[in-house]
């Protein structure tokens, strides 16, 4: 099969409004998560969330598109021309460029909104862009039409695990011969009143409104949930024979991926499910040495310590474990963004030599006993990095990447 590499990234978060902003405050361990400023939060028992704050969509597109396109959209076509650019093509044929677009919700401020709208003016009161906002698909949509991707048009819905995913299904299609070059994209935005409701009264958010910068604290023994994150990530994949030949700059190679089911439960995580996938990329990438874990660590009680217990059954005991860390104490849970930013993230890394830092690392947990690189990122190479998501449903994707 066709040898898969990445040669453009774009990202937008909390922490950043490009990949190269965001990442330098990342590794500087400063974190975006704030008060909620969206909307009223205050009835919440949840009131903070990783907002991309000063956001203005009408710098990057035409302000007559702006509103028919959902906020999660916006943060995607932000980062897709981002990741274009970076990749610096000169031409392609349209008809071998696709793309897959990835989200948990979509929409659903605009969901949320329209059903409003319905309820205390009327059905005829609905925008006619209501239902085109509010599609995953439309982030795929969108962005194809602007940057002419006439190839494979895919989406991912898998919560979480949907950023991951898709980069592992644009793989796919490069592998099989389907395109020659895909764009992924994944973004979130639902930090809004039903979004943040709907998660805490699943007692899933965490509530430390008065910290909200210790909040999310992944492996920390005093975790007590997730902090809402938004924004997207974007990558551009391409088959390595198109790369080289166009002296493209590659970031790295996809060598592994793997998916895996729990079969278990809805909402409760698994350590056999992220296990699966994690062994199933290990393997197809030949079993070589990582370097570094970009890690699911979501600062939810059952998530850190499952992870951790799955990683070490993959290496076989816990001296043999690469160093580990999560990048959500910074930005926050960005759901079916995740998986692409910490991708973006973790290639990032990969090329300036420096393993990011779990932040907010305080009180040692005896079921999570990792190198989580604590509080300060650190110089260190990084040849191969291995990056993982976990969704609701249990549905899991893992993605190795290594150096060219």
């Amino acid at each position: 099969m066709k040898r898969v590499v990445v040669t453009g990234l774009g990202m937008i978060n909390a922490v950043g409004m490009d990949k190269e902003s965001s990442f330098k405050a990342i590794i500087e361990g400063k974190c975006g998560i704030k008060r909620i400023s969206l909307f009223d939060a205050s009835k919440h028992s949840a009131q903070i969330a990783g907002e991309v704050t000063d956001f203005d969509p009408a710098s990057f597109m035409n302000p007559k598109e702006v509103k028919k396109a959902d906020r999660f959209i916006q943060f995607g076509i932000k980062a897709a021309q981002e990741a274009m650019a970076d990749a610096k093509f000169e031409d392609f044929v349209p008809e071998r460029f696709g793309m897959v677009s990835a989200s948990g919700i979509g929409g659903l401020t605009n969901i949320e909104k329209n059903s409003i709208i319905s309820h205390e003016r009327g059905p005829r009161r609905i925008s006619p862009f209501f239902i085109p906002s509010a599609l995953v698909n439309m982030l795929g949509g969108f962005i194809s039409i602007e940057h002419n991707l006439k190839g494979p048009n895919l989406s991912d819905v898998t919560a979480c695990a949907a950023g991951t995913h898709a980069i592992a299904n644009a793989t796919k299609a490069i592998m099989l011969g389907t395109a020659d070059h895909m764009l992924v994209v994944g973004a979130e935005a639902a930090i809004c009143d039903v979004g943040i409701g709907g998660f805490a009264s699943m007692k899933a958010l965490s509530t430390d409104n008065e910290t909200p910068e210790k909040a999310s604290r992944p492996f920390d023994a005093t975790r007590n949930g997730f902090v809402m994150g938004e924004g997207a990530g974007a990558l551009v994949l391409e088959e390595m024979g198109h790369a080289i030949a166009r002296g493209a700059h590659i970031y790295g190679e996809v060598i592994g991926f793997g998916e895996s089911g729990d079969a278990n439960h809805i909402t409760t995580p698994v350590v056999d499910g992220p296990y699966r996938a994690m062994k199933a990329a290990f393997e197809m990438a030949g079993e070589p040495r990582i370097d570094y874990i970009n890690a699911h660590g979501t600062s939810t009680p059952a998530n850190d310590k499952n992870e951790t217990a799955a990683i070490k059954m993959l290496f076989g005991s816990k001296d043999l474990c690469p160093p580990v860390s999560s990048t959500k104490g910074q930005t926050g849970h960005c759901l079916g963004a995740a998986g692409t930013i910490e991708a973006v993230i973790s290639l990032m890394a990969m090329r300036d030599s420096v393993l990011p830092p779990t932040i907010n690392y305080e009180h040692p947990d005896p079921d999570c006993d990792l190198d989580y690189v604590p509080n300060k990122a650190r110089e260190d190479k990084i040849d191969v990095i291995m990056s993982n998501s976990f969704g609701f449903g249990g549905t899991n994707g893992c993605i190795i990447i290594k150096k060219i």
